[in-house]
């Protein structure tokens, strides 16, 4: 599973030209997955997410959490976390995982940013999304569960 993370002031998610998903302070994700992922794993991303501090205290250092501040969660399905670029010109996908595996996980991952208290708004898995931000910062993040969680 990969994350990329963005600390925004806002962001969106339009959809054949309708806003589908907005929010305000908080953060859109973009997540992909592989053919290895479970629960588990989501799981353990997930309280990553919601407990990492990157948001600034009284002091201006990155000490608060997306918990701390009520931040919410734009959460973008994106398979494309998994290009593989080290042959040729165009990106191999092979390790992402397929619609039938990834979809699942990402609305199980939605639910469990849900059942932890996070207002979380999303795309549409699949669909053809353009998204806008305000990256707060700015502040990039990149999760990989195998750095997290390395497999056995």
């Amino acid at each position: 599973m990969r994350i990329v993370l963005q600390r925004v002031k806002e962001a969106s998610v339009t959809i054949d030209g309708e806003v589908h998903g907005a929010i305000n302070k908080g953060y859109m994700i973009l997540v992909g997955f592989n053919n290895d992922d479970t629960h588990e794993i989501i799981d353990r991303l997930v309280e990553k997410v919601i407990h990492l501090r990157v948001f600034e205290d009284e002091n201006q250092k990155m000490n608060r959490s997306l918990i701390d501040v009520e931040g919410s969660i734009l959460s973008i399905s994106q398979f494309t976390l998994y290009a593989d670029c080290h042959k040729g010109r165009r990106p191999s996908f092979i390790d992402a995982a397929k619609p039938d595996i990834s979809s699942p996980l990402y609305d199980y991952f939605n639910k469990s940013l849900r059942t932890q208290g996070i207002h979380v708004e999303t795309g549409i898995f699949g669909a053809d999304m353009k998204c806008v931000l305000i990256n707060d910062g700015p502040v990039t993040i990149v999760l990989d569960s195998d750095d997290i969680m390395p497999r056995k």
